[in-house]
């Protein structure tokens, strides 16, 4: 099946994308620059194309982020440090995020007569990101079959929406996923930043999973605080 990535430059979006290239007919992969504090990320997703040997639609959608007020990805709010798990995260919520670009996803999906679009949300999602659970792929496809009906047939392809990052973390490393080449820090730095959500997140994942992280932090001991695990636990995995 012909598949379109929505790839953030991230873990999980890059590690789809190898997935569909060695599984599927990867078709390209497809960013946005939403306004987003870390968009460093999207330098990787043009080198994750780059390295697929396929094209990177980069599309702007600025101006719709910028009316998507209250977020800290946005907004000039603090990114909180921390687990994912924690109330405190649900500053990070772009609302309708993932509706939004799915929506464009399946117009360009449509218009180059492609058969899917991939996305990688994943369990971890569900508990801060609405548009990031089961019951959001499957109402969103249903809207998308009756939007295209009698033009195009189009499929969301979300394989890990009911699995973890340390399973994505496991696929990644079977598939020869440059785990070293992905951004997930939130802060946006020079490098990952090690107590954001998303960067303890990412730490946790290689843990669970027994993979070795290439990922320079700038606190590569915080996530142990944040996740409750032991130093010498922690130390063992560092």
């Amino acid at each position: 099946m012909k598949t379109l990535v929505v790839c953030s430059g991230g873990l999980d979006s890059v590690t789809l994308a190898h997935h569909v290239a060695r599984d599927r007919h990867l078709a390209g992969l497809l960013s946005f620059d939403y306004g987003q504090r870390h968009r460093r990320e999207l330098d990787f997703a043009a080198e994750a194309a780059h390295r697929l040997g396929v094209p990177h639609h980069l599309i702007d959608i600025g101006p719709i982020g910028a009316h998507l007020t209250g977020s800290a990805l946005t907004d000039d709010i603090a990114v909180p440090d921390g687990h994912y798990a924690q109330e405190t995260m649900k500053t990070t919520v772009v609302p309708n995020r993932n509706a939004i670009m799915l929506t464009i996803a399946f117009g360009l999906a449509a218009a180059q007569t492609l058969d899917a679009v991939a996305v990688a949300v994943h369990g971890g999602d569900h508990f801060i990101y609405p548009d990031c659970r089961p019951d959001f792929i499957r109402a969103f496809q249903t809207m998308q079959t009756h939007a295209l009906d009698g033009y195009a047939s189009v499929d969301l392809y979300a394989p890990y929406v009911e699995r973890t990052k340390a399973d994505i973390v496991t696929e990644g490393a079977g598939n020869g996923t440059p785990f070293a080449r992905t951004w997930s820090c939130y802060k946006g730095g020079t490098v990952h930043c090690g107590r954001c959500g998303t960067c303890v997140e990412r730490r946790e994942a290689f843990h669970l999973a027994g993979v070795e992280d290439p990922t320079l932090y700038e606190d590569a001991d915080f996530w142990r605080e944040a996740c409750g695990v032991g130093r010498s636990v922690a130390q063992e995995v560092r």
